[in-house]
């Protein structure tokens, strides 16, 4: 939401197709509301729980997020295919000025931006990444720009090792996403019509006028992009900390001497995902702190336990007490946008990851010298209270994030300007065709010069193959007319 809160505060009327209300909104937002069914949602929880509670191993944890992925695009094609949202894009009164599609590997829904007649904007969730990269020609260069779930410096140059698993990474990479884009394919021609008029879905593809990321370049890693992506990370942060509940304000403020912790794993997280034992390690540790503690906790009729020194909260504007100046400490899950948060304010971390992206982000902030990370999954009090008595003692880790936010904000337009710009950019210029780069239209083999390679390879081999030719034939005239000549020499000789 925090885009169309952008745009809504520019003036623009927005109107947004959620899954669940959003607890932030605007006079200038319409919501429309679809939510998931039922039976499907209590799967992906399912499968998520799976995922968090036990170690798998690469191939089946592969599988598993093929199938989490596949289910989330069953998900998507049934809020496509609502009444509710069909009336948004088959109602020929309909009238929008451009289409910003949230893209989590559902590019069926492109076909939208086309029943609308408008533009299409992608804002997605993470950096430059080949699932993104492709639509508007952005280069993956694998030899040395990394994947998305390796953890390196930013700027790092990958030794050998490093380099052949980023290769066969992004080998496995390009492979779901073949797949996953074939799945797609047959959900587009489901949906709008092939009628020789209406775009293909290859057409929508390359039509992809520009792509919001989340990250920026300072937390690496260092790559190059072309001008529609525009990167925009940390705007979900405000640029001034809304007014805190009173309550949290007043717990916050009375934190003076010792600190405050917040603990959230996350705002899409239920207790189920966490094993009862790892969560009662938590409690011990937490509930004998000198600090406060602010738990995020989504059954307040079910806390882990009861101490003096917490607050439970169901939904928590985390943002606004990461800006706190009494928060000294952030336990995470090593979400992207946590994360994102803990760095612009430059609170450190201890992160404990639960599954997806969550362990390569921890892992990143471990590397940048920002925090800790534990295994949830084997966690023991001594660790627990370890982890946080190191990062709040050690100013190391306070000091490392507090470098980085400075980096992080020197930017010459906030992430909020760069997106009111670049939207009212596209929708000025009509979709603004001129920044497309070519490499869309182009192939692997073009991309790569391997055509240029091979006709350059087979001219060379032609005019070396002629050239020997003629080397042979003038080498065998002269070789046949030398014993000639030799022998003729010889009988003046003898007569003489």
């Amino acid at each position: 939401m925090s885009v169309a809160t952008v745009l809504a505060e520019e003036g623009h009327n927005v109107t947004v197709v959620v899954t669940q209300i959003p607890k932030v909104n605007h006079e200038r937002i319409n919501t429309v509301l679809i939510p998931p069914v039922a039976e499907k949602e209590a799967s992906l929880h399912k499968r998520l729980s799976e995922l968090a509670k036990k170690k798998i191993n690469f191939w089946n944890s592969l599988q598993k997020y093929f199938s989490i992925m596949r289910l989330l695009n069953d998900m998507e094609m049934d809020a496509l295919q609502d009444e509710r949202f069909a009336q948004l894009y088959d109602n020929p009164g309909t009238k929008f000025d451009l289409v910003i599609l949230g893209y989590c590997f559902n590019s069926f829904q492109f076909g939208v931006a086309a029943k609308l007649n408008t533009p299409l904007m992608l804002s997605w969730m993470f950096g430059p990444a080949h699932f993104i990269n492709d639509y508007v020609g952005n280069p993956n260069e694998i030899a040395y720009v990394p994947h998305m779930n390796m953890a390196l410096e930013p700027g790092k140059r990958m030794n050998f090792a490093e380099r052949l698993q980023n290769f066969l990474g992004s080998i496995i990479i390009d492979t779901l996403h073949e797949i996953l884009d074939y799945c797609n394919q047959h959900f587009y021609n489901q949906v709008f019509p092939n009628d020789g008029i209406f775009p293909t879905y290859q057409e929508m593809k390359n039509n992809v006028s520009l792509i919001f990321c989340n990250s920026h370049f300072t937390e690496g890693p260092i790559r190059p992009n072309v001008p529609a992506i525009i990167e925009i990370g940390g705007i979900q942060v405000k640029d001034k900390p809304d007014p805190l509940p009173e309550d949290i304000s007043f717990f916050l403020d009375e934190s003076k001497i010792h600190g405050a912790i917040l603990f959230c794993l996350g705002s899409g997280l239920i207790s189920d995902y966490i094993k009862p034992d790892v969560i009662k390690t938590v409690f011990q540790v937490l509930s004998n702190l000198k600090q406060n503690v602010i738990w995020k906790w989504d059954d307040l009729t079910n806390t882990p336990g009861i101490s003096q020194n917490i607050i439970y909260k169901q939904w928590i504007p985390q943002d606004d007490i990461l800006a706190h100046p009494n928060l000294k400490l952030f336990i995470t899950h090593a979400g992207k946008g946590g994360v994102a948060e803990a760095q612009y304010h430059g609170v450190p971390m201890v992160a404990l990851p639960l599954f997806g992206d969550q362990d390569s982000n921890a892992a990143k902030v471990v590397t940048s010298g920002y925090g800790l990370e534990l295994d949830v999954l084997n966690l023991t009090n001594d660790q627990l209270r370890f982890a946080i008595n190191e990062v709040l003692v050690n100013p190391f880790y306070r000091e490392n994030v507090q470098q980085f936010s400075r980096l992080y904000r020197d930017r010459p337009l906030t992430a909020r300007q760069s997106v009111a710009f670049w939207t009212n950019y596209v929708i000025r210029n009509h979709g603004a065709a001129h920044m497309q780069s070519p490499l869309v239209h182009m192939n692997f083999i073009q991309s790569v010069n391997i055509d240029v390679i091979a006709s350059l390879g087979i001219v060379s081999y032609i005019i070396y193959k002629i050239f020997m030719l003629l080397a042979c034939y003038i080498l065998s005239k002269i070789l046949k007319n030398f014993p000639k000549s030799n022998l003729s020499s010889r009988k003046q000789k003898k007569n003489q």
